[in-house]
């Protein structure tokens, strides 16, 4: 079929859907059916005077001009290529300037409205699947994203931040990790970052000071038990209670149930072959068929039944109402720990003596990392739909999009 040019009436109908108005008009279209693409050019009426891009002194002559093309939205399945002659005035400030678009941001190849559709897919699909959708690079995506990603956590005001939840999430194969700052009662992140030693939270206090908030007026934290986390909270949010984490605490009392059934397993072998998630799940989660071999190992007299058992007892402790009463429950629970030979539960009792203050806090601060325990669920759907990321700032700006809550895109009219 080759190239087709239009006739004048289609201008005017491209001038619309461009929402173009003076000085700006489109001047020509070339439609090419083999390429399956589309040319849209864009021109100034001449003699127009224009507005200086950094000061916005108006009237300005044009000093010359520089041809410029962006990708636009595509039309129907044909790729659609805007090019301009952009002119560049001479502001008694500012000297020679680049005129400002209103169809693209400066220094970009798209069009607003093409990145407004990046923006919009991007939280749907994985970079690289959105990229061959487009038929652009997932580099030059990736520079949309970030570029908006930017814009809008550095827009932030955090002044009302006081209660905070801190996290980590793995984000290649459990060997380099982010820390995940979300604001409890917003129930969104604010802040992500490298690491997960104490300097996140250093970086965390930077973060809030320059957005708003005041680290002083934070008053409560929920995190996990980790040191790097408890002397980083201790140091930069020196006003704030501490509750650990109800999950991470089940989780440390989870990973001793699993060092007996694991020494036990080693004598036991067929009676304990293939239980291991057995011991660690809620019941209510259990199988059928789980729970009827659950309910005849629970009569066997084994280390892996006390230590389950005991640990079944133990969630007694959050369901309390009554603050004394549940500290007091707890300190009962140690001593029948403590009567037992099950080295993996003596040291967990240890570890919640060691950090008693933080763990009974929660009967008053009722703070948990649920919300982040479930942000980091979503984070990880995304991160193996796109099959892991290149660099730890995509996984970053991924998590922004993900539980950030940003308005994260160009402004269109």
């Amino acid at each position: 079929m080759g190239t087709a040019s239009m006739q004048a009436q289609d201008l005017s109908l491209f001038q619309a859907a461009l929402g173009l108005s003076d000085p700006w008009q489109v001047t020509g279209v070339e439609f090419d059916a083999d390429a399956k693409r589309l040319d849209l050019r864009v021109d100034f009426e001449k003699g127009a005077r224009l507005p200086c891009p950094e000061c916005d002194r108006a009237g300005l002559k044009v000093h010359d001009t520089e041809e410029k093309t962006w990708r636009h939205l595509d039309f129907f399945q044909h790729q659609a290529y805007l090019t301009a002659r952009v002119p560049r005035v001479e502001c008694p400030e500012h000297k020679v300037r680049l005129v400002a678009v209103p169809w693209a941001r400066p220094r970009s190849g798209f069009t607003l409205l093409f990145e407004a559709l990046v923006m919009a897919m991007v939280r749907e699909m994985p970079v690289a699947t959105l990229a061959g959708l487009v038929g652009e690079s997932d580099m030059r995506i990736w520079r949309i994203v970030h570029h908006y990603v930017d814009l809008a956590v550095d827009a932030q005001n955090l002044e009302g931040v006081s209660r905070v939840g801190i996290d980590e999430t793995s984000s290649r194969r459990g060997q380099d990790y982010v820390t995940v700052f979300a604001d409890l009662d917003e129930r969104r992140g604010v802040f992500v970052v490298e690491g997960r030693d104490h300097e996140t939270v250093q970086a965390f206090s930077l973060f809030l000071e320059t957005h708003g908030g005041d680290p002083p007026r934070v008053s409560e934290v929920c995190q996990d038990m980790s040191e790097a986390f408890l002397k980083g909270t201790l140091s930069y949010l020196p006003k704030a209670e501490i509750t650990f984490d109800r999950y991470h605490v089940k989780s440390h009392l989870s990973a001793a149930v699993d060092e007996v059934r694991r020494e036990e397993a080693k004598h036991h072998k067929d009676l304990l072959r293939n239980t291991r998630y057995m011991w660690l799940k809620r019941p209510a989660n259990l199988t059928g068929r789980q729970r009827d071999l659950l309910d005849e190992l629970l009569t066997q007299p084994l280390d892996t039944v006390r230590a389950y058992t005991l640990a079944q007892q133990s969630g007694s402790f959050y369901e309390l109402a009554d603050p004394d009463t549940a500290e007091e429950y707890l300190r009962r629970w140690i001593t029948e720990v403590d009567a037992t030979d099950l080295e993996p539960l003596h040291k967990f009792a240890r570890m919640l003596e060691d950090h008693w203050l933080g763990v009974i806090r929660w009967h008053h601060s009722r703070v948990s990392n649920g919300l982040l325990e479930g942000l980091n669920s979503l984070i990880q759907a995304a991160k193996r739909r796109a099959r892991g990321y290149r660099s730890n700032r995509n996984f970053i700006a991924m998590i922004y999009l993900i539980v950030g809550k940003l308005n994260a895109g160009p402004v269109t009219a």
